[in-house]
C-alpha cells in the first residue's frame, strides 16, 4: 500500500507539472511567468519530497533514476536556495518524465510492488 501511495502521488504531481508546462515555448517562458513557476516548484516539491520517502527495496529497483538529481532538486526547493534554474528545467524536461516512466514500467513488470495490500 505504501509503495502504490508513493505511486499515485509521483504520477499526479507529473501528470500537474506536464499540464502546467505544456504550453510553454520555452525555459524563458517559463521563468518569466512568476505564478506557473511557483505552482510548478510547488509540484516538484511534493514530487521530490514523495521520493525521498521511497522504501531502499524501492530505491534498488529503480537504480536509472537520477536520485542524485532529486536530492539536490529537493534541497534547494525545500530550503529557497536560489539560483536554481537549471535544476528546475533540467526536473521538467528530464527528472519528471523519466522517473514517472520508470516507475509505470516497474508496476507493469511487478505489480505485486503496488498492490494496495501489500
Amino acid at each position: 500500500m505504501y509503495h502504490r501511495s508513493l505511486y499515485d502521488i509521483v504520477m499526479d504531481t507529473g501528470r500537474s507539472i506536464g499540464l502546467l508546462t505544456e504550453a510553454m515555448q520555452d525555459e524563458d517562458e517559463l521563468f518569466a511567468s512568476t505564478l506557473t513557476l511557483r505552482a510548478v516548484e510547488a509540484e516538484l516539491l511534493i514530487m521530490a519530497h514523495t521520493l525521498g520517502n521511497v522504501t531502499p527495496a524501492l530505491q534498488q529497483r529503480l537504480l536509472q533514476v537520477d536520485w542524485n538529481g532529486w536530492a539536490v532538486l529537493h534541497e534547494k526547493l525545500r530550503h529557497g536556495i536560489q539560483p536554481r534554474r537549471e535544476e528546475i528545467w533540467y526536473a521538467i524536461n528530464g527528472l519528471v518524465p523519466q522517473t514517472m516512466s520508470l516507475l509505470a514500467d516497474l508496476r507493469r513488470r511487478q505489480p505485486v510492488w503496488f498492490e494496495t495490500g501489500y
